[in-house]
């Protein structure tokens, strides 16, 4: 593992140099970043929660829900939410533990939601044990989103490997094919995007035995791949759910850490994808949030989101 826990000094110049990052770029563009996310036991919706800094987010709507399940049985865990060409938002979700589907809704506004789809994209392989944490990115040579998730089989429920398959209306979707298979179980991938330079597919590595429930990025040059030069370990183990975002010159890769002594939102940061500094004690991010991500908005937007306050509800948690 290669995150080195600074002195206390350096950790307080890097408080202070992504503080002001953060704030000269809400300043510049008038905007905030927006953090879409879930509580356990994820059957209460997906939350928002909102910075002006890109480290410090507040709940919104009162700590409430802001997007409910719809569907009996449905759950959302995992929620990636993005904006599309179309200028609409696009959220998907993990939709069921044991299940071949994924969640995907959308909107014009991120206030009213489209009706919430249930879509099998492993429906051609019978065999799928389970559609985890699915992504999507906008691929403008294709015109096509390109979906990416983590999958195994029924009889191999450890096996698990990223998988991938095009659309371009979420209703219509090519075969799934395999996305990236480095030899070991591997779930909850994301990638980075920055214009000229190349991809970054961030993921956790899920072996048991040495245990590395961390997280690890590949390189490749194009937003398909090919996935090569698999970093060691950027965090601790028990980590999952990476998400990154880029404040100022260094890039911060938040993740849930969810077992030890301190279960909570982490984060750490590098300017160079090679050198990782523990940035968790100059963030703060809304108690008991799981698996989520990160989306910059407009002031405009923003506000609109800082003005929604739904009555408390009354109805028990199913």
């Amino acid at each position: 593992m290669r995150v080195r826990r600074g002195a206390v000094r350096l950790l307080v110049v890097f408080m202070l140099t992504w503080a002001v990052a953060g704030v000269q770029r809400a300043a510049a563009e008038k905007g905030a970043w927006l953090f879409a996310y879930f509580h356990e036991p994820a059957n209460q919706g997906v939350y928002f929660a909102l910075s002006r800094d890109g480290l410090h987010y507040t709940p919104l709507n009162d700590d409430q829900p802001w997007i409910k399940p719809e569907v009996a049985g449905e759950i959302m865990r995992d929620a990636f939410l993005t904006r599309g060409p179309d200028h609409r938002f696009h959220l998907v979700w993990t939709w069921g533990w044991h299940v071949n589907a994924m969640g995907y809704a959308s909107s014009p506004d991120l206030v009213a939601w489209s009706a919430h789809k249930r879509i099998a994209i492993m429906a051609p392989f019978p065999e799928t044990n389970n559609v985890w944490a699915p992504e999507i990115y906008y691929d403008k040579a294709r015109a096509k989103w390109l979906v990416i998730w983590a999958s195994a089989a029924k009889e191999a429920k450890d096996r698990h490997r990223l998988w991938s398959s095009f659309t371009a209306d979420f209703s219509d979707f090519t075969k799934p094919e395999i996305f990236f298979d480095p030899g070991y179980t591997v779930i909850d991938q994301t990638i980075f995007a920055e214009k000229g330079k190349p991809f970054r597919l961030i993921f956790k590595q899920q072996t048991k035995d040495p245990l590395t429930y961390q997280e690890r990025v590949a390189t490749g040059p194009t937003l398909e791949g090919p996935w090569s030069a698999i970093s060691e370990p950027i965090n601790e183990p028990w980590s999952e759910g990476p998400s990154a975002i880029k404040l100022g010159g260094r890039y911060v890769v938040f993740y849930d850490h969810y077992r030890g002594d301190h279960i909570r939102y982490e984060a750490v940061a590098t300017r160079d994808w090679k050198h990782w500094v523990d940035m968790t004690e100059a963030t703060g991010l809304p108690k008991g949030a799981k698996h989520g991500s990160f989306l910059w908005v407009t002031e405009a937007e923003a506000q609109r989101l800082l003005a929604r306050h739904d009555r408390p509800s009354t109805t028990p948690v199913q």
